[in-house]
């Protein structure tokens, strides 16, 4: 039997109703069981303190491939990848993890089906079985999986920080795997990839190293008994967990500054000390309170210094790559040009604010300010979907006693001035690890990290340099930040009075319209804000479009300084462009979203360009548009896609064109047409009354449109934005393209079936058709033909417009031959589809119920699901009920009906769009392709704006924003 632990152990928040338990099974499997009576969905996540560190000499990314094996089969249920397919067709996900010293597999799943959902992933840790020819398949897909990660920089820059320690030590090692290493290697050296893997399993794989975490709808005694029935048969083998003692850096591997080319444009600075664990002191936080000053962006901070000389666009500072024996304090700037000529300056004045730091003393009134917001944090946090948390949680059991499982390290609860001084004595110049990245240092480098082939240089620095770097650096005024006005005071929950269940049009005027959506579900103290400025000039030309983006950055820009302070308060906004116009976010605590909502109106409406900040933000958007060319090739894909349907859309590349012609005097002569006219479409929901949310527009409208000389009027009817997607003809088109990058071995391809405008009855024939297609799709295309490691098939809406998509990547198999497997497996999945069992149809049916009737999280889900009907101006509040009473008389005849009418090859009403993205093993077949004779039914495009400009559009829900039909 189980051994039973109280959740009195347990610290929860205030406002949590689920109950806890943790049980200890004899075999020392440590399990968290959470009761949510209310939950649509269960969860489970296993923790196994077993990770890349583990990998034996020699067979780098072994435990990884572990990760990706365990998923195929078990004695218990032999047939290939029955695990993921009971998953997806009873309303659920799976995945997994592997890290340093642990690999985590986590699933949901529609709550009534736990059971056996359950049983099925018990058997990952009872007797798996790996097949000879799955191994051989999967070592093909973790392949594909590093293939995709070699042009990242994040995998690049990581890598070569690892490769740049000691060579014995764990961290050293590439971790991903890849053919060479599991493959080409072990054979080599005459090993058996296959039974090394069998081996690392039953040498490893032991109860007391897993720690699981089971979220269902029953009570804990249920819960219980489900555990002990399914997880008590995990042999226990008592293993140790790895441990390997001491710093991976020596001191050849300190204070170097290490110069490295990136793949993308951008100049970026990491500056890395080693440190003692900070999991040793979570009570004490001495990296959240170092963080939280080096990383701080108000004013007299580092980053206010840095933005002001205009060398920085971009800080963070914290703990981080840190395991139970070591770890990282890290601290990454986004440099400008400018910034990067003054590389030396910017590390003397990080070391001055370190030293100011450690003179002025570690400070009580700091720590109980971060100490309060994280407790509002914890006791007032959203609820997330189950298989989230029960990952997070999973994770913390190896590190955390059981009494903080869910705590962690978010409740700082210890002031010890000695600890944090420890910490801060670390970061020395004789400590000190410096990583400069730039494309400036192209052709100025003498080494190669064998890896990822990441070029770089190293140089050995000295105590007397930085001491000098400290000394010269600019004479600015650092200081420590001052008291934080938005901790929000309080958070009692409002008497709302009659509580609408869908959001309701509260006020119209010719200025504005205002949705309101008052809590019901969560009793939370938050509130969500959404202002959507639509306006006309926006789309009156690329130009537009570019300093409207502009206007909206600057924005955020001129912001920061007041309102980070928000932000560590847990009150978060955001000012976007959109189509139309620009939008403005607010969500968090309620109590002082009044003032940053206030703060953000006054910027707008006051705005002025500097010319200063134009220049430096401009620089960052050209940046990101010529990095854009760098994305994965599906992502590539995904955009042409994306421009050939959105009839307002502009080509980036046109856009890059434009961008160094604009200068700060342009935005000034804009920014003023851009406000004259617009319309405001406002959502506003949780913690906040009726009367609140309407004065809260009213003031907005005060501001712009009323006065001597207003600085805005209202649209003409002619003058409302719609967007308007493509309707495809009834056949195939397909557009070939190059990939960006030619060094990109990848290619890609979407393969888009469009289908209907917004139907209630044709919207779940289609979601039915994806949901029973989905898993077999990707066993056939990824598992059994390794097609690639991204292999998807999804739905897709543009607009109200709705439509099914098959995504894959790979560098093995060129757009073409992807297509031809593709239409093969729908032609097959015809024959799956009408066999289907009448029992097997009605699952799938309640499945998608499930799904539907599943409640929304948390206000920010809800608020995006109601939002979602407002901006496509379809307003079907009401959606799911309709939704679920229409699967409830759906026969399965109708479904094949609408596969045969729209989906399958050669389906009457098949309207394809085929984007065929050729990597840089390719360019042959791509050449092909641009030149093939084609049959009438199928049609290349060679021109996306002659395409689109000779295509009918569908219908716009809106017709214009004030005259939308309620």
């Amino acid at each position: 039997m189980a051994v039973g632990i109280t959740e009195s152990e347990i610290t929860k928040p205030r406002t949590d109703k689920r109950e806890y338990r943790r049980v200890v099974l004899p075999n020392s499997l440590q399990v968290l069981l959470i009761s949510d009576p209310d939950t649509d969905k269960a969860a489970a996540s296993m923790n196994v303190s077993v990770g890349s560190f583990s990998d034996p000499e020699g067979l780098e990314g072994l435990a990884h491939f572990l990760e990706h094996m365990l998923f195929y089969a078990s004695e218990k249920y032999p047939l290939e990848d029955s695990y993921s397919k009971y998953i997806t067709e009873h309303g659920g996900s799976t995945n997994a993890f592997t890290s340093f010293e642990h690999t985590n597999y986590y699933f949901d799943v529609n709550a009534d089906c736990f059971e056996e959902a359950l049983d099925r992933f018990a058997q990952f840790f009872i007797k798996p079985l790996m097949s000879s020819d799955a191994t051989m398949r999967e070592i093909k897909a973790v392949d594909s999986e590093n293939q995709k990660n070699l042009l990242s920089d994040a995998w690049r820059m990581s890598q070569l920080q690892k490769h740049l320690s000691t060579e014995g030590h764990p961290y050293h090692k590439f971790s991903t795997g890849n053919w060479d290493t599991l493959e080409v290697r072990p054979k080599q050296k005459g090993l058996d990839t296959r039974h090394e893997l069998i081996k690392f399993y039953e040498g490893n794989y032991s109860a007391n190293l897993m720690h699981l975490v089971v979220y269902g709808k029953g009570s804990v005694d249920e819960l219980k008994k489900l555990v002990e029935q399914e997880f008590q048969e995990i042999r226990n083998i008592n293993r140790s967990c790895f441990r390997y003692l001491g710093q991976p850096c020596m001191s050849e591997h300190l204070q170097i500054l290490v110069k490295a080319v990136p793949i993308k444009q951008g100049d970026k600075l990491r500056i890395i000390w080693p440190t003692t664990p900070g999991i040793r002191y979570y009570k004490e936080a001495p990296y959240r309170y170092l963080g939280h000053l080096i990383g701080h962006e108000g004013e007299g901070s580092l980053f206010h210094v840095l933005k002001r000389l205009g060398w920085a666009t971009s800080l963070s500072a914290g703990e981080g790559d840190w395991t139970s024996e070591f770890s990282f304090f890290k601290v990454n700037i986004d440099l400008t040009d400018a910034g990067h000529e003054h590389m030396a300056d910017i590390v003397g004045l990080l070391f001055r604010y370190i030293i100011l730091v450690q003179q002025t003393g570690v400070s009580q009134w700091i720590f109980d300010e971060l100490s309060a917001t994280f407790e509002t944090m914890f006791h007032y946090q959203d609820k997330i979907p189950p298989i989230d948390y029960v990952v997070g949680i999973g994770s913390n059991m190896q590190l955390y006693p059981p009494k903080d499982w869910l705590v962690a390290s978010s409740l700082p609860s210890k002031f010890s001035p000695s600890t944090i001084q420890m910490v801060l004595e670390m970061l020395t110049p004789e400590n000190v690890r410096i990583f400069w990245e730039s494309k400036k240092f192209e052709g100025h480098t003498n080494m190669v990290e064998p890896w990822y082939g990441t070029a770089y240089s190293v140089m050995q620095l000295t105590d007397s340099l930085i001491r000098q770097w400290i000394e010269v650096a600019p004479k600015e005024l650092l200081h420590l930040p001052a008291p934080n006005q938005f901790i929000p005071s309080n958070l009692s929950i409002k008497d709302i009075g009659e509580k609408a269940e869908v959001p309701v049009l509260l006020r119209k005027s010719s200025f504005s319209r205002l949705w309101y959506k008052p809590d019901t579900m969560f009793s939370i103290p938050k509130a969500y804000v959404r202002i959507d400025f639509n306006c006309p000039y926006t789309s009156r030309s690329l130009e537009a479009e570019i300093l409207t983006d502009i206007f909206a950055r600057m924005l955020m820009d001129y912001l920061n300084e007041y309102a980070y302070d928000a932000q560590v308060a847990g009150l978060y906004y955001g000012i976007n462009n959109t189509d139309m116009g620009f939008q403005v976010v607010v969500i968090g605590y309620n109590d002082k979203m009044n003032l940053l909502v206030d703060k953000i109106i006054e910027k707008i409406a006051r705005f002025q360009v500097k010319s200063d900040r134009f220049s430096v933000i401009k620089e960052t958007v050209i940046k990101e548009y010529e990095n854009l060319k760098f994305q994965q090739p599906y992502q590539q894909a995904m955009y042409y896609c994306s421009l050939i349907l959105n009839d307002h859309s502009w080509p980036w590349i046109e856009q890059l064109e434009i961008l160094p012609h604009l200068e700060a005097d342009d935005l000034s002569k804009f920014s003023p047409s851009l406000l004259s006219k617009f319309f405001l479409e406002c959502y506003i929901a949780g913690n906040i009354r009726a009367d609140e949310a309407e004065s809260m527009i009213i003031r907005i409208e005060d501001i712009f449109f009323k006065g001597i000389q207003p600085i805005s009027r209202s649209l003409l009817p002619s003058e409302f934005l719609t967007n308007r997607i493509v309707k495809l003809e009834k056949k195939s088109h397909f557009y070939p393209v190059e990939v960006l990058n030619k060094s990109d071995e990848n290619s890609a391809i979407v393969h888009y079936i469009q289908v209907h405008q917004d139907d209630f009855l044709l919207n779940v024939k289609l979601q039915l058709f994806a949901l029973i297609a989905k898993q077999p799709a990707f066993h056939q295309l990824r598992s059994v033909e390794q097609l690639g490691y991204i292999t998807v098939l999804m739905q897709r809406a543009d607009c109200g417009i709705r439509g099914l998509q098959f995504i894959v990547q790979s560098a093995v198999k060129d757009p073409g031959h992807i297509y031809l497997r593709i239409e093969t497996f729908l032609k097959e999945f015809e024959n799956k589809l009408n066999e289907m069992t009448n029992d097997e149809f009605r699952s799938n049916v309640n499945a998608l119920i499930d799904a539907k009737l599943e409640k929304h999280k948390n206000l920010r889900e809800e608020s995006a699901f109601y939002w979602r009907e407002i901006a496509d101006g379809t307003l079907k509040f009401d959606r799911k009920a309709v939704e679920v009473s229409a699967l409830k008389q759906l026969k399965q005849q109708e479904l094949i009906d609408f596969f045969n009418e729209y989906i399958k090859a050669g389906a009457p009403q098949r309207k394809a769009l085929i984007i065929e993205v050729y990597g840089g093993l390719h360019s042959t077949e791509y050449e092909a392709a641009k030149s093939e004779t084609l049959p009438p039914e199928i049609v290349r495009i060679d021109d996306i704006f002659c395409f689109r400009n000779s295509q009918p559009l569908y219908a716009s829900f809106k017709g214009g924003l004030g005259h939308m039909k309620l």
